[in-house]
């Protein structure tokens, strides 16, 4: 495991997203190149400025057809002949592509990157989705058996309730708290507000979780732009400076974990993190983290070290991760609300971040953000990326 040594600072210059939801006369690239263009546009450069990209996408050969996602994009956003290059973490792909980014910045390979994060999932039915999802787990041991991740999730939602005492209207909370985020997001797929009852009685998807517990399947994209610090100003008045970047690893698999009721790699990226920023998690004024499943929200407060192991869904119960509370989580809606079209969602989380540092978060802002994280995991958890984030 790897934490990013920056050789030169980088920051954010532009940030951009399509909406998310069920695009059904969008097509893939459509969404990829209409985030591209509103981040470039909003870096207030021109296409040409851009010397270099990375793109997250999961599974673009088996939910549309279409590999050399690179070379697409380069074609089809007017960038050619720069280097554009796919990178694929499953559900962490978006941060991952980000990573990469920072880091071609940070050694001066590149001075101005893009950053993309697509997928387009709902073309198919739901089992077929589900099932190339399952692909990011150990397709021997769980997929081919019939565990899908609802059920690994539901696993370990299982073994917290058993060592915390963590109960479903906990986990409920969370869905609620993120609704209620969603509902004033203009750009999530859901956005109306819901209750711990209606997460109740929804119906059961893979015991103790339920349909509302659950991500949807999703379309749409996310793009950043990328520069090095020292000339961030000349292009933009609100640069976003990118203070750690750390990715860690663990099984692949469930069953050959140390423990199911926390990611290991999440605490090692975040451990990291903090460490090359010379920050803590109490420094944080808000984060994005992956909630894929209620559980994983809970998990992901814990592994972060915002709430002691065992503690995270009772303080969610108890408002403490709500906006304008202790440590706001998920202010875009997170996966839950906002939509997860895999491949762009670690993208996604670093727009949201970003407009909150800016204050630009229209009806969700955190008051006075300063600092801020991003957390995405890819499969079930065997791998995790962690940035922190300012504003200057």
């Amino acid at each position: 495991m790897l934490t990013v040594i920056l050789m030169r600072k980088v920051a954010i210059i532009g940030a951009g997203m399509t909406a998310f939801g069920e695009h059904w006369e969008t097509g893939f690239r459509d969404l990829v190149v209409e985030a591209g263009v509103k981040a470039i546009a909003d870096a207030g450069i021109s296409g040409d400025r851009i010397d270099g990209g990375f793109v997250g996408t999961m599974a673009s050969g088996r939910l549309i057809g279409q590999e050399h996602i690179g070379g697409l994009l380069a074609d089809y956003m007017g960038l050619n002949p720069i280097p554009i290059t796919r990178v694929e973490g499953a559900c962490a792909s978006g941060s991952l592509a980000l990573r990469q980014g920072i880091m071609a910045v940070a050694s001066g390979m590149h001075d101005l990157v893009v950053v993309g994060g697509v997928e387009k999932m709902t073309d198919l039915g739901v089992n077929t989705v589900s099932d190339i999802l399952g692909g990011a787990g150990d397709q021997e041991w769980e997929l081919f058996l019939g565990a899908t991740f609802p059920a690994i999730y539901a696993l370990m939602a299982r073994r917290h309730m058993h060592e915390y005492g963590t109960t479903e209207e906990m986990m409920a909370a969370v869905a609620v708290k993120n609704h209620k985020h969603g509902a004033k997001n203009k750009y999530a797929q859901f956005q109306k507000e819901i209750s711990i009852e209606t997460v109740m009685d929804s119906k059961m998807i893979a015991d103790p979780l339920k349909v509302f517990d659950c991500s949807p399947i999703t379309d749409g994209a996310a793009a950043v732009v990328l520069a090095p610090l020292d000339v961030a100003p000349s292009y933009v008045k609100k640069p976003i400076e990118l203070l750690s970047s750390a990715q860690a690893s663990d099984a692949i698999a469930l069953h050959s974990r140390e423990s199911m009721t926390g990611l290991r790699a999440t605490q090692v990226a975040a451990k990291k993190a903090f460490e090359r920023a010379q920050l803590t998690p109490k420094d944080m004024d808000f984060a994005e983290v992956h909630d894929c499943f209620t559980i994983a929200e809970i998990m992901a407060i814990e592994d972060l070290g915002f709430f002691k192991r065992g503690e995270g869904g009772k303080a969610t119960l108890e408002g403490k991760t709500a906006l304008g509370s202790e440590i706001p989580i998920n202010t875009s809606g997170g996966l839950k609300a906002c939509g997860h079209p895999v491949g762009a969602t670690g993208v996604k989380q670093a727009v949201e971040v970003v407009w909150q540092l800016r204050g630009e978060a229209e009806g969700r802002q955190v008051k006075g953000a300063h600092i801020g994280l991003s957390q995405n995991v890819g499969g079930s958890g065997a791998t995790s990326v962690v940035h922190i984030y300012r504003n200057l």
